[in-house]
């Protein structure tokens, strides 16, 4: 179930992505895994953690799948997991969190991290932007903050110190007397 959800929490994917996902799709050397789509959705190839790798690999492999069970005893076992969580913690909030909440998760943290939409659309593997739209107002309901957004800014001058501001996720602002403006979400 850990290797399960970890997966589920880096790619998120659907729950019968991943329980379609054959060992033939997971690339250790590469650190790559690929996933047939459902839904109407378009396939997709991730790269993975060492983490999620590490846990893949001592999954035993007694079938073409990496997971052995069906969707529903997956659901069901999680299920009774999340119960007994929520009662030995007091937390009955705990039973609200699916496999699907995952995916939920993951595409609004991409879109507050990136604000690309289509970036997010191509990562959950939707062919309609209309589907990764309802992201936007899941981010905006959690990080609203008056309007201001939480910013890095950094100031080069120099080409190698505009191109390690690049590489490390700043975006170009502006340019002014000589200076050239950069900043990068918190």
């Amino acid at each position: 179930m850990a290797a399960l959800l970890q997966l589920l929490k880096e790619t998120a994917i659907r729950i019968g992505e991943a329980c379609r996902t054959r060992w033939i799709d997971l690339d250790p050397k590469q650190k790559t895994i690929r996933i047939r789509a459902e839904k109407n959705s378009n396939p997709r190839i991730f790269h993975i953690s060492d983490k999620l790798l590490n846990m893949l690999n001592i999954l035993p492999k007694k079938d073409e799948h990496i997971f052995t069970a069906n969707v529903r005893s997956l659901q069901s076992y999680c299920l009774q997991l999340r119960k007994r969580l929520a009662k030995r913690l007091s937390n009955s909030r705990l039973k609200e969190i699916h496999f699907h909440t995952l995916r939920h998760w993951k595409a609004t943290q991409l879109y507050h991290q990136t604000k690309d939409i289509l970036y997010v659309k191509e990562f959950l593997g939707h062919k309609k932007l209309d589907s990764t739209l309802r992201y936007i107002n899941i981010e905006k309901a959690l990080y609203y903050n008056d309007g201001a957004e939480d910013f890095h800014v950094k100031i080069a001058e120099k080409p190698e110190e505009i191109k390690e501001l690049l590489e490390v996720g700043f975006e170009y602002v502006c340019e002014k007397e000589g200076l050239v403006f950069f900043r990068k979400r918190k």
